[in-house]
């Protein structure tokens, strides 16, 4: 029998180094395949890096056409569809510099209102360009310089006849003749009524049109200081005579005349308050203050006044001028007045339905 012969020390030492590589090779390959197939499965499925898009604005073309000739007049090209009417109009100004934006007007149709430079250009698009028609207004004024114009006229004026100038009346009779004191009060009451307006203009009121014509300018001045000069002839002339009922007349109409005073500026100072807080939503109500309790009874308390002072200034003063002009004032305010309350009957019906315009019953 042949002994099997041990292997010895050296080879022995290779074979298990050889055995156990083989080991560790089979045991770092199998750790390796785990690792790979965690790191798989934890990222999910693999997704292809997104697609940017790129985002395309239309921009429209504005066509503007003469309203009279129906020519073209220019073509607005590339305006954002964020942008505004006034947008529109300043870039028209720009291609025809004769016509700077408050004279512009445009109109969707030629017999239709004008719009509103507040008005986005997007809602009038039914395709990508869109049909003007334009219309020169003339020569504008801002409403600010409008009012400041209208009422400062009246308040010079005034004091111009309330001096007595040599050139207007005789100074012999001025001289002369003594002033009633009812002439020194309607001085006084007749400059408040415009220094009211004056200031009222610059820093109460809100105006929502930035522009008005030139020619209605004049007319109003023409108007306002016309009858001034007419009204102040009469109550300062030196032959001037008092009212019939005296001292008694003069003082209940004095009292009225600034109670309407009075009652016209709080009204305002409340429709301002009104349009610059945003509060829109309802009909401006009543305040602990009573001259606003007006509100109650008519939805254009302003004119109520605006007619109860010169109505009273006509008493007051009792000259032929001052009631046709009170009169004149009488029935344009009640114009203004009805055109006013039927705005607001579409606006704030439940409120203003069982109101007057002006004057509860009459108007």
């Amino acid at each position: 029998m042949h002994r099997r012969q041990k292997p010895s020390a050296p080879e022995r030492k290779r074979d298990l180094a050889a055995h156990g590589g083989a080991l560790s090779m089979s045991h770092n390959g199998t750790r390796s395949f785990f690792n790979f197939s965690q790191l798989v499965l934890s990222a999910g499925h693999l997704k292809s890096p997104p697609v940017l898009k790129h985002s395309k604005v239309t921009y429209f073309e504005v066509e503007i056409l003469d309203v009279q000739s129906k020519k073209q007049i220019c073509i607005v090209d590339k305006v954002p569809p964020s942008s505004t009417l006034l947008d529109v109009k300043h870039k028209f100004h720009k291609a025809c510099p004769q016509w700077y934006p408050s004279r512009v007007g445009l109109q969707l149709e030629r017999n239709g209102p004008y719009l509103k430079d507040s008005i986005n250009i997007q809602s009038l698009a039914v395709s990508s360009i869109i049909t003007l028609y334009f219309t020169d207004l003339g020569q504008q004024v801002s409403w600010t310089t409008f009012f400041l114009t209208e009422y400062t006229g009246p308040l010079l004026i005034y004091l111009l006849f309330y001096i007595r100038l040599s050139t207007i009346y005789d100074q012999v009779e001025s001289t002369k003749n003594f002033r009633h004191p009812v002439v020194h009060l309607a001085c006084f009451c007749h400059c408040l009524h415009y220094i009211r307006h004056l200031l009222e203009t610059l820093f109460v009121h809100k105006f929502s049109g930035g522009h008005t014509p030139l020619k209605n300018m004049i007319k109003g001045c023409a108007f306002y200081w016309g009858f001034t000069s007419w009204i102040a002839y009469y109550i300062n002339h030196p032959r001037y005579t008092p009212p019939s009922f005296g001292h008694r007349q003069v003082s209940f109409a004095a009292l009225a005349f600034l109670m309407c005073e009075a009652g016209n500026h709080f009204i305002n100072v409340a429709l301002a308050h009104q349009n610059h807080s945003g509060l829109k939503a309802c009909f401006p109500s009543p305040t602990y203050n009573p001259f606003t309790w007006l509100f109650l009874l008519v939805s254009c308390p302003n004119y109520t006044y605006e007619v109860g002072s010169w109505i009273s200034f006509t008493v007051m003063t009792q000259t032929l001028p001052v009631g046709i002009f009170a009169l004149l004032m009488v029935i344009q305010m009640s114009l203004w007045a009805q055109k006013k309350h039927r705005l607001y009957l579409k606006r704030f019906y439940p409120d203003v339905r069982r109101k007057a315009a002006m004057i509860p019953i009459i108007f």
